[in-house]
């Protein structure tokens, strides 16, 4: 399946699997730290074809590896959002995140509303709620290369055979020291408005850095629906043979914020779980 190469300000951020002509939604997917949007690829196979996806590639990688890398939360949530608004033409725009791309894909939502463009549903995964200290902190500076990598090794999501390819290893390290460092500079306002969008929390059972029961403490970031999903596994549950499964379940609950879209006469429950 080819990809896109569309261009112009903020398209050329994208992976575009596939091209829709008046797609039904807009699924833009922020991914973790280090990563590209191609690792968020297979989930092609499951959406809707009526679905447009959108895989961002953050500078310093993928489509963008000439760029610098980010170490700034709000400029780095400025870029991404600029990029998202090159896309906001009316159709029902839905935001996921992983990790890092949590907290990116939230405020990124935040400031979509505050332009009137208030996305329809926001996922996120992997990521304990704003104002709540990660469980465990990657970024220690006295930390070696090799001991930085088996940290990142235990969480999973590593690429395949990164020792053998000592340039790739050393930029790779860049990149994740990079965005790790915008992840420290992150200070929510306490006294910001809530999102109005349907709000999914996607937790796993044996996530170190973002535990389950920590899910729950997402909800006052919304006034809208507000549900969580538990699957089994570590941070990166969702890769590889999972990956089908959980873009179900994605699709699921972006289906559920579109019906209760354009329900009438009915007041949706604050939360559900699936």
């Amino acid at each position: 399946m080819s990809v896109s190469t569309d261009t112009g300000t903020g398209t050329d951020a994208f992976i575009r699997p596939r091209t829709v002509a008046a797609p039904a939604v807009r699924l833009v997917v922020v991914p973790h730290a280090g990563g590209s949007g191609s690792v968020y690829h297979p989930m092609t196979r499951v959406l809707p074809p009526t679905w447009d996806l959108l895989l961002l590639d953050l500078p310093g990688r993928g489509k963008r590896h000439t760029e610098p890398p980010i170490t700034d939360m709000n400029t780095l949530v400025a870029r991404v959002t600029d990029d998202v608004l090159a896309f906001a033409d009316g159709t029902s725009l839905a935001l996921f995140g992983h990790s890092l791309g949590a907290v990116i894909a939230s405020e990124t939502a935040r400031s979509l509303q505050a332009r009137g463009i208030a996305p329809l549903w926001l996922g996120v995964s992997g990521r304990q709620a704003p104002g709540i200290q990660p469980a465990i902190r990657l970024l220690d500076p006295s930390l070696s290369d090799m001991e930085f990598v088996r940290r990142l090794t235990r969480l999973g999501g590593m690429p395949d055979r990164l020792d053998e390819l000592p340039e790739f290893r050393d930029r790779f390290l860049q990149v994740i020291r990079s965005d790790l460092r915008a992840l420290d500079s992150y200070r929510p306002d306490p006294e910001r408005e809530p999102l109005s969008s349907a709000l999914t929390v996607f937790a796993s059972t044996d996530d170190a850095l973002a535990p389950a029961p920590g899910a729950a403490a997402w909800a006052p970031e919304t006034e809208g629906v507000f549900r969580r999903r538990l699957f089994p596994g570590g941070h990166f549950h969702f890769l590889k043979d999972a990956f089908p499964a959980f873009t179900e379940a994605l699709v699921a609950e972006i289906r559920e914020a579109l019906g209760t879209l354009s329900s009438s006469g009915t007041t949706a429950s604050r939360e559900g779980a699936s």
